[in-house]
């Protein structure tokens, strides 16, 4: 009987259980994560806050038994060590599992950046459930509220902050908001959208200190300005979870390096989700890809070949897709300015629309999006299946909203 180990039970690693099962139903699983809930998703934590689920509604699987009746056995404990030539994995308290094939799905922690008073009682990050209970219990109705950070985790937290009337200001060290996936004309949109509904936003700054003031926070920016808050929440970002791996010879530089099966130099042990870095679609470039649809196709793939079946992942896809105080925002692949790159745009800034299409050649290679939601899946298929768009390309780049109509003759054709 196979042995398979996931370390890790969010969204990656319970996909991958489960998978596992159907392709092997006499192998023996084991799922581990280090937190006493149930498997959970962290992005549901915002919806948590603002009162719109409980805590049972965090939860990836809803009934109580589901991952008994799988034969998932669920264990919580932390992963200390990985040993991959003896193939066991010690855990903190000094107990050892063997394990025939190995997946990482571990995902990421918060960074916490060396900042003065970065650990004081009053500062918070907003990462795990134990993180919301103390958000919930600590900062009250009408509190000021400090959030460094306003990237993609960040604007997703927004909105529980800003619940209950507290008083929020956002400090971001970019010259915009979500800096890696908007260019500045979104960036600057949803800073707009954010000051319209009463949140204070400053970009281009930083936190330099944090110090106790009485019952409350002193806190000093880089510009100079000292504001008094009741609480901080750090979203400053998060990296992936690998310093257990030290000693064990998984190759790592960022996140973990795998290949197009997701397995890692080692054979037998895989790597999914936050925590893998594979190749990206259409650059060739390695990328952390921390998007939960990634991570479940990445989850998938891994599990397929750990059960002896074969399996590809073509390419990872960059996309991101944001709702900010209720602005849907979303970014793909690669938006970014580049040399022999054409672009396409339209803009309604009292409506708060935008759309702007990268094209490399006949093919649209990226996008950034706000009030265009309606289009999501189209600029996905386009961007993601490569389509030759031909004549298609100069309608485009004279009218965007030919999108639905440009996939119709050119990407299902492809298709």
């Amino acid at each position: 009987m196979v042995a398979h180990l996931i370390v890790g039970n969010g969204p990656a690693g319970v996909v991958a259980a489960e998978t596992l099962r159907r392709a092997d139903p006499q192998a023996e699983i084991t799922l581990l994560g280090d937190e006493p809930e149930p498997p959970y998703s962290r992005m549901a934590i915002p919806y948590l806050l603002t009162g719109r689920i409980d805590e049972a509604g965090t939860y990836l699987r809803k009934q109580a038994d589901h991952f008994e009746r799988l034969r998932i056995r669920l264990l919580t404990a932390r992963v200390q060590a990985i040993d991959g030539a003896r193939r066991t994995a010690t855990l903190a308290d000094g107990s050892v599992l063997a394990w025939d094939r190995l997946l990482v799905a571990t995902g990421s922690q918060p960074l916490r950046p060396p900042i003065p008073g970065i650990d004081l009682p009053r500062v918070h990050c907003c990462w795990t459930l134990a993180d919301a209970r103390a958000i919930a219990e600590t900062i009250a109705a009408g509190a000021r509220v400090l959030q460094m950070g306003a990237g993609f985790i960040g604007c997703i937290i927004l909105e529980s902050l800003a619940a209950q009337g507290r008083q929020l200001k956002v400090v971001e060290m970019g010259d915009r908001m979500v800096p890696r996936m908007m260019d500045e004309v979104a960036g600057g949109m949803i800073r707009r959208w954010c000051e319209g509904k009463g949140v204070e936003v400053r970009t281009g700054r930083r936190v330099v200190s944090i110090a106790a003031a009485g019952d409350a926070l002193r806190v000093q920016l880089d510009d100079g300005e000292s504001v008094e808050v009741d609480a901080l929440i750090n979203a400053t970002g998060v990296r992936p979870n690998v310093d257990f791996l030290a000693g064990s010879g998984v190759a790592v530089d960022h996140g973990i390096l795998v290949d197009d099966s997701m397995q890692t130099n080692i054979a037998g042990i895989y790597a999914a989700g936050d925590v893998a870095e594979a190749v990206e679609f259409a650059t060739g470039r390695r990328v952390v890809n921390a998007i939960q649809p990634d991570a479940v196709e990445q989850a998938r793939v891994a599990a397929l070949n750990m059960a002896g079946q074969s399996a590809t992942l073509p390419g990872t896809f960059v996309f991101n897709v944001l709702d900010t105080l209720g602005l849907i925002s979303a970014s793909f692949g690669q938006w970014q300015d580049a040399p022999g790159r054409q672009t396409a745009q339209l803009l309604d800034q009292a409506a708060y629309r935008y759309l702007r299409l990268v094209f490399d050649g006949d093919r649209l290679v990226g996008a950034n999006s706000i009030g265009h939601s309606a289009h999501i899946g189209v600029l996905r298929g386009l961007i993601q299946g490569r389509v030759r768009l031909g004549a298609w390309q100069a309608r485009l780049l004279a009218n965007p909203l030919l999108l639905s109509e440009a996939y119709l003759a050119r990407g299902l054709a492809a298709a």
